[in-house]
């Protein structure tokens, strides 16, 4: 049994890839959208038997950095998550569809289930980027 258990631990951190993007080529990645355009989205709600309803940003891939320092290209999806490092050490988690930057402020939520759970960042506060695959069970329905 404890085989099995340590197997699943290692299969699950094993299994989340971290990528970076660096701060400036975030900032030039998404200032080639329109983050005015969103677009509302429904993805299937594994908790229950509903689906949720939001809006996203209208970005399809996003030009990143794995761990060995080579450039890959990942497709944007509603379990894809992103966690900002400021640069005073503090770290926030959003959901990577739901970001948006507006005016030289990052914009985006921390909750599928709470929607008024958002946060603004100032660009100038951020010292990195990462982005990884959560692992949940959420997939577009439109």
């Amino acid at each position: 049994m404890k085989k099995i258990v340590l197997l699943a631990v290692v299969l699950i951190f094993y299994s989340c890839t971290t990528y970076t993007i660096p701060v400036e080529s975030f900032k030039a990645q998404f200032s080639k959208f329109d983050t005015i355009q969103k677009r509302e989205r429904v993805i299937s709600n594994p908790l229950t038997y509903g689906n949720l309803k939001y809006m996203t940003n209208n970005i399809l891939m996003i030009n990143v950095i794995d761990k060995n320092n080579n450039p890959l290209t990942i497709r944007n999806s509603p379990s894809l998550e992103m966690r900002i490092t400021k640069k005073n050490g503090k770290k926030n988690v959003f959901y990577f569809d739901t970001v948006t930057l507006e005016n030289d402020t990052l914009k985006g939520s921390q909750s599928r289930f709470l929607p008024n759970l958002k946060k603004e960042i100032p660009f100038d506060h951020i010292f990195k980027i990462e982005i990884q695959e959560g692992g949940k069970k959420y997939s577009y329905e439109n």
